[in-house]
């Protein structure tokens, strides 16, 4: 796991999530939206991090946003 998160960028802890009423899930990003999954999707999310460290869920976040940030963002 050396080259994961090499600027230790997540032990900041960045991402946040919110599981809404109708079992979606809604992916922040320093407090701004950047994802939202549906049911299945959220399901099967929840299913991956039980039992998981505070890294590892922020790991499994990063990974399911993908790449939204290209540089230019503030």
């Amino acid at each position: 796991m050396e080259k994961i998160d090499q600027r230790n960028r997540l032990q900041e802890q960045p991402f946040d999530y919110k599981v809404t009423k109708a079992n979606k899930m809604l992916i922040y990003w320093d407090n701004k939206l950047v994802e939202m999954l549906n049911e299945k999707e959220t399901a099967r999310f929840l299913a991956r991090i039980a039992n998981k460290s505070d890294f590892e869920v922020q790991l499994e976040l990063a990974k399911v946003t993908g790449h939204f940030k290209h540089g230019n963002e503030r």
